[in-house]
């Protein structure tokens, strides 16, 4: 079973606004709710795939009822935190001839809403994987990531962190399955530019040498490139075209990765079909479905 962990979940109302203007009153042309966050984009890919997973984190107020409702209504199993106090937060997305984002904060976090995911994060046994994605809000410790990793050591589990800077680093001591970072974010952690695959090869190693099992790195147009735990590097181009969305990209990665790796243990399929889920949410204006991420998969362009 893969388990994700999303800390600040939130609904995206998204407005579709002809000719947005800032001095009179704009009225949109259509709107669309999506729920989302890194973890729980995981989890949808990953059901998508037939792959069994439970998403676990931290819901609020009536917003947090309406993400749980629309996941169960996908079939996403899910077991989250109700917290007592506050609203899972709602994220506006302007769309016109220019795109205005604005996200919120999120609700506070109590101790014992701390403890009560540790108390989930126990269901965890041998032959598990957790999947840590996204920055930690303010609400809870810089460490959280260290804290849910040290509480799990010694079970036999995988763990996969999409992440950066010192988040990342912290994490890798713990030897997790798989980290992706993008290329911008390769460099930021070694204060350089990556600019080429040798660039990528060069400090993906040095992730392998500080911990990380597997470095998976998306390189944008450019596409992606796994270091493997057994010293191979493996490369995968992009399908060419004007993508029509980059969010949730890398979470479709990091599923079709995984999904790919439990069914055959080949980590060159676990790219192709990372690369597919990623390419295909590229294409839609949400997360990918079923069908989409088969025809990217088949595409003679994805290679």
């Amino acid at each position: 079973m893969i388990y994700t962990v999303t800390f600040n979940p939130a609904l995206d109302y998204v407005m579709y606004v002809k000719d947005l203007q800032s001095n009179d009153i704009n009225r949109t042309e259509g709107e669309q709710l999506y729920y989302g966050g890194k973890g729980i984009n995981v989890s949808v890919i990953l059901s998508r795939l037939g792959v069994k997973n439970k998403a676990l984190g931290f819901l609020a107020g009536f917003s947090g009822r309406q993400i749980e409702d629309m996941l169960n209504a996908d079939s996403i199993k899910n077991d989250f935190v109700y917290l007592k106090k506050g609203y899972t937060r709602i994220n506006v997305k302007i769309k016109s001839d220019r795109e205005v984002d604005i996200n919120a904060c999120g609700p506070e976090i109590a101790e014992e809403d701390i403890r009560s995911l540790f108390s989930k994060l126990e269901e965890l046994k041998k032959g598990d994987c957790l999947v840590l994605a996204g920055s930690i809000p303010k609400a809870l410790p810089d460490n959280m990531y260290e804290k849910i990793l040290d509480s799990l050591q010694d079970k036999g589990i995988d763990f996969v962190v999409d992440a950066t800077g010192d988040l990342l680093k912290n994490v890798l001591k713990y030897k997790p399955l798989m980290v992706k970072p993008n290329h911008h974010e390769l460099g930021e952690i070694f204060s350089v530019e990556i600019k080429t695959l040798e660039d990528i090869e060069r400090y993906g190693r040095r992730l392998q040498e500080m911990g990380a099992r597997n470095v998976l790195v998306s390189r944008g147009k450019d596409g992606a490139a796994l270091l493997d735990e057994n010293g191979g590097i493996h490369t995968m181009g992009n399908v060419p075209g004007k993508p029509v969305s980059s969010v949730g990209c890398g979470d479709s990665m990091v599923a079709g990765f995984l999904a790919g790796y439990y069914k055959t243990g080949d980590y060159a399929y676990a790219l192709k079909l990372g690369s597919a889920c990623g390419n295909a949410t590229a294409f839609s204006p949400s997360l990918a479905t079923k069908n989409e991420i088969e025809k990217m998969l088949n595409n003679d362009k994805l290679k």
